[in-house]
């Protein structure tokens, strides 16, 4: 399934947690690792740059974490990250580079890769986010079907599908992946690099990078800008 494949999601030297996903082919291989990933790296960050505050949470001295915010451990916040008012990072949360966690967000077991955009009332769950990749206002991934029943990755562009052994799997997005505001991101989601959600979408299964998704029978492939 090369549509979901790391090496065709992301640009690992844009994030810390880049030895988290060097041995693995499938992004979702990580969600399992993430929390003793942090605690193990969350020990060797140089304390010149990071601040060590409550339980087993990293914060860089040039990130702004505003007061309101909930951080709860383990969790990793790198330079240049804005935790804005009352944002509730649940725990194992890695908040990379330059990256925006917004008023109401919420975050649990998540990689958020240098310079992703969370700003507004999203709820993102055992899910991995691409380097820039924006999640509009009131978009969430959904990291638990209504049956309660394991996660499947179904690619309908090559008719493949992935067992994935796993009950909770929100989103994976890819390098610079667009999600419009109130979309819902169905559990085993993946959407490629470069790729756009319209909003108010219901979205399912793989979608491939440069494509953009109008609804579940419009998905199209998206044209550069000359």
């Amino acid at each position: 399934m090369k549509n979901a494949e790391i090496a065709n999601l992301y640009t690992l030297s844009e994030t810390i947690a880049s030895p988290l996903f060097e041995s693995l082919t499938y992004p979702w291989e990580a969600l399992p690792l993430i929390k003793e990933f942090i605690l193990k790296l969350g020990a060797t960050l140089p304390s010149d740059e990071y601040e060590k505050r409550g339980v087993d949470v990293w914060i860089h001295k040039n990130a702004k974490v505003f007061d309101s915010a909930y951080i709860g451990g383990p969790c990793i916040i790198c330079e240049g990250a804005e935790v804005r008012h009352c944002a509730f990072v649940r725990g194992s949360a890695i908040i990379g580079k330059n990256a925006v966690v917004g008023n109401s967000t919420e975050l649990k077991n998540v990689v958020l890769f240098n310079s992703v955009q969370v700003p507004h009332y999203n709820y993102v769950g055992d899910s991995v986010l691409g380097f820039k990749a924006h999640m509009g206002a009131g978009s969430i991934t959904s990291n638990v079907k209504s049956d309660k029943t394991l996660v499947t990755v179904h690619d309908s562009f090559d008719n493949e599908h992935i067992e994935t052994g796993m009950k909770k799997f929100g989103a994976m997005l890819g390098d610079r992946a667009e999600i419009g505001c109130n979309s819902v991101l169905n559990p085993g989601t993946v959407v490629g690099r470069d790729s756009i959600v319209y909003p108010t979408s219901c979205v399912r299964g793989v979608i491939p990078g440069e494509h953009i998704f109008k609804d579940k029978d419009r998905i199209i492939i998206r044209r550069k800008q000359s």
